[in-house]
């Protein structure tokens, strides 16, 4: 590996960790701002509505920037405004500021997944696999230590502080990268060798991509709203319950870094299954592997409406383990079955749909609470709707396990 590459992997692998950490921070924040504010939880939740969307909205223009322009400069870009948007987060005091900070949040950080993924892709010579293994480890570390991470900030600081101190830590790695981009010890990477996809019938090719766009969306709203709603969901039915580890750990919702750690253990689950369902994905046809996920997760979901304690932080642990689990083989369908000419196109319009769930998870979470004060009716209505998804999973066809080069991890 180039020293370039090296340089590529590693401002890649900390921009996957940053963006699914500072994108997560707010739900765990929004609870101390529901006392500090003196404002309702669905109020204040639907501050980050806009900063979804734009997430979303955003990854397709950001990846014509980093073709047209430079990967290296949207990259520097991507660093340095997420973390001066969060700086300003930090600093406002009224729900329209936090608004348009958020946003800000949401425009740069949209830039990573059509950006930072694909130039990983090309700087890479070999052990691609590899490489985008790590990768998408560190994004899942972003997602189980964003909770913690947060409630200890917001223990120990207040809650302007744990926007603000990450935001200097992005900004500065952003004046790091530029550092190096100005000294060309980082290149924009070239692409390698792509082979043709595998002789698809076009019926074939029509079915699993209309199958895949259903379960692509819904599998959006089911992570993304199990990622908003079980911070305050934990709260709720767990605030008389405590978790005792090794005799002197002890972990409850009463402050917000037990609340966290709760949330950060489920999806700490995450950072293994990334190899489990990669290693699946390569013995086993990709069409069964991705349908037995999509059943697990049924139980597991109605699980998480119906039950409390221990048996609650179990349920979400499996939940978001089989969901992790499943996303090698989505992939690798995607990869197996679209046109070569236009992988890159389709796996942006993956992730256009897969961020573009977030605003109407984020409302859909915030009208279940105010509607019902509880979020056990959210969980029962993604169970449902995940063995909707299940049965028509059962028509794809059958494929050969692994495809030809790696899938990009998320």
């Amino acid at each position: 590996m180039t020293a370039s590459a090296r340089l590529a992997m590693i401002f890649s692998c900390v921009g996957h960790f940053y963006i699914h950490m500072m994108t997560a921070f707010y739900f765990v924040i929004v609870l101390t701002l529901v006392v500090e504010w003196d404002q309702p939880y669905s109020e204040l939740l639907r501050l980050w509505t806009i900063a979804s969307a734009l997430l979303a909205l955003v990854a397709i223009p950001a990846g014509r920037l980093a073709d047209r322009w430079s990967v290296r400069g949207t990259m520097v870009i991507f660093f340095i405004g997420m973390g001066l948007s969060s700086v300003v987060c930090g600093l406002v005091s009224t729900n329209l500021a936090l608004l348009l900070a958020l946003s800000g949040i949401g425009i740069f950080g949209a830039i990573y997944h059509p950006v930072g993924i694909p130039w990983l892709i090309r700087s890479a010579t070999r052990n691609t696999g590899k490489i985008l293994a790590v990768n998408g480890i560190f994004g899942s570390l972003g997602n189980a230590g964003a909770a913690v991470i947060a409630g200890v900030l917001i223990d120990l600081y207040g809650w302007r502080m744990t926007f603000i101190i990450p935001g200097v830590v992005c900004a500065v790695t952003g004046l790091w990268m530029w550092w190096f981009v100005l000294r060309d010890g980082i290149v924009d990477g070239t692409s390698g060798g792509d082979s043709d996809s595998e002789n698809v019938a076009k019926g074939d090719f029509i079915r699993v991509a209309l199958l895949l766009l259903v379960a692509i969306a819904v599998g959006g709203i089911i992570y993304q709203s199990t990622q908003t709603a079980l911070p305050k969901h934990f709260a709720t039915e767990l605030k008389d319950w405590s978790l005792h580890l090794f005799g002197f750990l002890s972990f409850d919702t009463k402050t917000a870094t037990g609340l966290g750690t709760l949330v950060s253990i489920v999806y700490s689950s995450s950072i293994v299954m990334q190899y489990v369902g990669g290693a699946l994905a390569d013995r086993f046809p990709l069409k069964y592997i991705y349908t037995i996920c999509w059943f697990l997760q049924i139980g597991m979901l109605a699980a998480i409406s119906a039950t409390t304690g221990l048996g609650l932080l179990a349920a979400a642990l499996l939940a978001v383990a089989v969901n992790i689990t499943m996303l090698p083989s989505e992939n690798m369908l995607i990869y197996k079955y679209a046109p070569s000419r236009h992988r890159s196109l389709i796996f942006g319009i993956k992730f256009v749909i897969t961020f573009g769930a977030a605003p109407a998870s984020v409302a859909l979470v915030a009208f279940i609470q105010e509607a019902t004060d509880a979020l056990s009716l959210l969980f029962a209505g993604l169970a449902a709707a995940t063995l909707v998804v299940a049965l028509l999973m059962i028509f794809l066809p059958l494929d050969k396990p692994g495809v030809s080069e790696a899938a990009p991890a998320e």
